[in-house]
């Protein structure tokens, strides 16, 4: 009998509990991790609009990079939250682990680009995390000698959750809209739409803002807090915010504007115990996407796919299908 995997015993639980202070310490470790990681795709990936060539993806076990170009070859970093492993793959079969595992930022950072050295990637990128406060060298960072495997768990097994919703919404856009993608350097999962207009350029932007938010945006996702908000939570902000947004009411009712991030706001709780969890979460998404497109004039009739037009087709191949089973009985 096998070694159990040191995970939550809540395997089944879609919505686990992660309480923010909680697991602070994994919290930032791992935050600092995947910036590491996610630089090194940002070093070698064409660069693509809105900075698309920078997130990590959510798979089967963890986040990975996707295919990385390296020279003829490509390779894969992932973050294995079942097994606790960061695996380095490379197109020609070569393959490093390391373990996921109670260490500091500067022991994983040294230990990691080590390892693509010895897989003869030879890669450097900008040892310095970026969107946080007072932010420390990856080599100099000793803050915390930390790594909760089930806290690492649950956060993976929400954004995996959130993931699948993530999509079911995007599938009702038709225009310019994200994949659903976790961004390194705010540490959330998010997935964006776009009106089709070019933004006012913001005043005093740097280069990086400006390319983010050159068009019109409606954006969601979730993250696990901070910034003043007390826990994990999903959003939604409008970029230009149309004017009168934050006195639009949404649903589900337990979800607010917050006037200091400028966002609506729902607490992952709220979702968490819930007796229908993707129905609220929808709801929230559709919601908040309705006030802030309605107040900045979108296009909503050539941007949206009308669900009454989905469900005939659904019945269409539902009796397909079972014709086909009742054939091959």
């Amino acid at each position: 009998m096998g070694t159990p995997h040191p995970t939550s015993t809540a395997l089944s639980e879609t919505w686990p509990e992660l309480s923010l202070k909680d697991w602070k310490p994994t919290y930032h470790n791992l935050h600092m991790w995947t910036q590491i990681v996610g630089k090194v795709r940002l070093e070698l990936s064409p660069k693509t609009n809105h900075w698309w060539n920078v997130p990590l993806y959510i798979d089967a076990r963890g986040l990975t990079t996707s295919p990385i170009p390296y020279g003829k070859d490509v390779f894969e970093i992932r973050f294995d939250f079942i097994d606790h492993k960061l695996i380095v793959d490379r197109c020609d079969g070569r393959r490093r682990v390391l373990a996921l595992e109670p260490r500091t930022v500067a022991d994983f950072y040294s230990e990691f680009m080590s390892t693509l050295r010895s897989l003869d990637l030879d890669i450097s990128i900008y040892a310095k995390p970026v969107e946080v406060v007072n932010p420390i060298a990856f080599a100099e960072d000793t803050l915390y000698r930390a790594y909760d495997a089930d806290a690492a768990y649950r956060f993976w097994r929400i954004v995996t959750s959130c993931d699948s919703v993530f999509k079911q919404f995007r599938a009702r856009f038709v225009g310019k809209n994200s994949p659903v993608h976790f961004f390194w350097g705010s540490f959330d999962l998010a997935v964006t739409r776009f009106s089709g207009r070019r933004a006012p350029e913001r005043p005093g932007a740097d280069a990086i803002t400006r390319e983010a938010y050159s068009h019109e945006v409606i954006s969601a996702g979730w993250w696990p807090g901070g910034s003043g908000i007390d826990g994990p939570a999903f959003y939604c902000y409008a970029a230009p915010e149309p004017p009168g947004l934050q006195q639009q009411k949404v649903q589900p009712e337990s979800g607010f504007y917050h006037p200091d991030v400028k966002e609506f706001i729902l607490m992952y709780d709220e979702i968490r115990k819930s007796r229908a969890p993707e129905p609220m979460l929808l709801e929230f998404l559709q919601s908040t996407y309705e006030a802030a497109a309605a107040l900045a004039h979108w296009d909503r009739g050539e941007l949206e796919i009308r669900q009454t037009a989905l469900r005939p087709a659904r019945r269409k191949r539902g009796s397909v299908d079972e014709l086909q089973a009742q054939k091959s009985d």
